[in-house]
């Protein structure tokens, strides 16, 4: 098993969206035997700790959007947030847009180097 640092991307709504949109940017630590099995273990822990509670009357969400980089790293404890960040970004769909394809560049990268490592020379 190997230890990789993944960002996961969240957005963040306090009350039906009065305020500007915010996303939170969390950096987790994952143990995976290889980057694709890393990403999908990053999206399984951030759709978990998807999340909505009230306070006050107000609806507050956590909404998963995607995994945006994963690099491999030490020994550390699995699912550990190392690193959190809020952002406001005028554009929310464009942000959610972009999230997504970094995402899906991620997970075809993931894809291609898991087949790289997995290839059995012809006449093996």
């Amino acid at each position: 098993m190997n230890w990789y640092l993944s960002k996961l991307i969240y957005r963040f709504t306090y009350g039906g969206n009065a305020i500007q949109p915010q996303f939170n940017e969390q950096l987790r630590m994952i143990q995976a035997d290889d980057i694709l099995h890393a990403f999908h273990k990053a999206r399984l822990i951030g759709e978990r700790e998807t999340a909505a509670i009230s306070n006050e009357g107000q609806l507050i969400k956590w909404d998963f959007i995607d995994v945006t980089e994963i690099l491999p790293v030490n020994q550390s404890s699995d699912g550990a947030e190392v690193w959190s960040c809020m952002k406001e970004d005028e554009d929310a769909a464009l942000y959610i847009r972009t999230t997504q394809q970094k995402a899906t560049a991620l997970l075809q990268e993931s894809i291609h180097q898991f087949n790289c490592l997995n290839v059995t020379p012809i006449g093996a």
